[in-house]
């Protein structure tokens, strides 16, 4: 039975792992404005996760990231009062 089970699970593996989805092009939503502004840099000593920060339309975006990975943790506070608003 557990024979079974294993030959099922990496069945479905093998079949998830090779779609398309992975080497479609970039189908993303469309843009709209882009936001430049700088971001606040706080950084942590070494072994620690760095973040950004800035406004934008009235909500506080945090982004922690470490170096130069290409993942960070995203955490938006809305409607925060250090915040001045930004015309849509």
């Amino acid at each position: 039975m557990r024979h079974r089970i294993a030959i099922i699970a990496a069945l479905t593996f093998l079949a998830v792992g090779c779609s398309d989805k992975a080497q479609e092009q970039f189908n993303d939503a469309p843009r709209g404005k882009t936001n430049d502004a700088p971001a606040d840099v706080i950084s942590f000593p070494d072994g620690f996760s760095n973040v950004a920060t800035k406004c934008d339309h009235g909500n506080r975006v945090y982004s922690a990231f470490k170096g130069d990975a290409n993942r960070s943790a995203i955490a938006v506070v809305p409607n925060d009062p250090t915040c001045v608003a930004q015309p849509s």
